[in-house]
């Protein structure tokens, strides 16, 4: 699965995109647990986020992710 993060998403994981290879389908919060559990930053910006599977926004945290799709993660933007 590729976990593509955008503006402070990217800043709080330290890097724009990395790879989680799970075994089998995990849940959206499932894979949101695990990416934020050794990085508090990451988990407080997770907690906020939009997420897109596969470039369709999730909505509800108990979806299924395949392990071939990409996860973008959206944090809230400010803008004026």
């Amino acid at each position: 699965m590729r976990i593509r993060y955008f503006a402070g998403a990217a800043e709080a994981a330290g890097v724009p995109e990395e790879s989680f290879e799970p075994d089998f389908d995990v849940t959206v919060a499932e894979l949101v647990e695990q990416l934020g559990a050794d990085r508090e930053r990451l988990a407080k910006v997770l907690a906020v986020s939009t997420l897109l599977i596969d470039g369709r926004p999730v909505h509800e945290r108990s979806e299924y992710i395949g392990p071939e799709s990409q996860v973008d993660v959206l944090p809230p933007f400010a803008g004026g």
